[in-house]
């Protein structure tokens, strides 16, 4: 008799996950919103959503996420003080 794969193996599943698809759906409303060529706004979906995503990546100690997002959120802040600057 086999036993189910799935019980033999110990699946650990990330907390957070609600507050990870929050930031995802956030995240293809922006790229919607950038389609449509509707700017500003989708500069600070962006901008909020990257910045979700640093904090998922600092709960669960992912470093590829942080520096990932962190840059992006930086990337997008520039644009949008050099928007406001001129």
């Amino acid at each position: 008799m086999t036993k189910n794969t799935l019980e033999t193996k110990d699946i650990q599943v990330k907390p957070y996950q609600p507050l990870a698809w929050l930031f995802t759906a956030t995240l293809i409303g922006a790229a919607t919103m950038a389609a449509f060529n509707m700017y500003p706004w989708y500069s600070y979906a962006f901008t909020v959503s990257n910045l979700g995503w640093v904090v998922i990546g600092i709960l669960w100690k992912e470093k590829s996420l942080i520096v990932l997002n962190a840059g992006l959120t930086i990337i997008y802040i520039i644009g949008l003080i050099s928007d406001w600057i001129n």
